[in-house]
């Protein structure tokens, strides 16, 4: 919740005029729990955006995460229909391999090509066997944690974004 790319997500978003939660999962921080490999995590999503739902019931719903958090966030999706997905960096094999369905939803991947944690050919093999799957944005030079890039990851977003208020 605390990084550099989450912070940027969030501030992507609150300059789209959207509202923004950001959330630790369990045992993350001082976040009550134990890390449950993806498991518990998704019910730690899926209660955030039941709250959120009930506190602006209007409001269109999109759901933004980095790594581990957008693996989560694609599997969220996947059991609760949001407006729209922000995927940066998805370990998408590690955590979120084996949906059953994708999100149904406009949807952005952003994966830099020099990522050392999430592979970008596993990504891009990923993404390839989805129909008719989100739109792919590779990051040419870019790492895990985007340094030296948050400008363009946040400009990114927000393009992304724009069309839908």
């Amino acid at each position: 919740m605390h990084n550099k790319v989450a912070h940027t997500l969030a501030r992507a978003f609150v300059r789209s005029g959207f509202a923004v939660l950001r959330f630790n999962f369990r045992g993350t921080e001082g976040s009550e729990g134990e890390y449950d490999h993806g498991v518990g995590e998704l019910d730690d999503a899926l209660a955030a955006i039941a709250w959120i739902q009930d506190q602006q019931p209007d409001v269109p719903l999109w759901l933004a995460g980095f790594s581990f958090g957008a693996a989560i966030a694609v599997r969220a999706a996947v059991a609760q229909p949001v407006a729209g997905l922000i995927s940066v960096a998805p370990a998408i094999y590690r955590f979120a391999g084996n949906l059953e369905g994708q999100p149904e939803c406009p949807w952005l991947i952003i994966q830099g090509d020099e990522d050392e944690l999430v592979d970008v050919d596993e990504t891009v093999e990923w993404v390839d066997g989805l129909a008719p799957g989100p739109e792919l944005l590779i990051m040419t030079g870019a790492e895990h944690f985007f340094h030296g890039r948050l400008h363009e990851l946040r400009e990114a977003v927000m393009e992304f974004v724009r069309p839908y208020p």
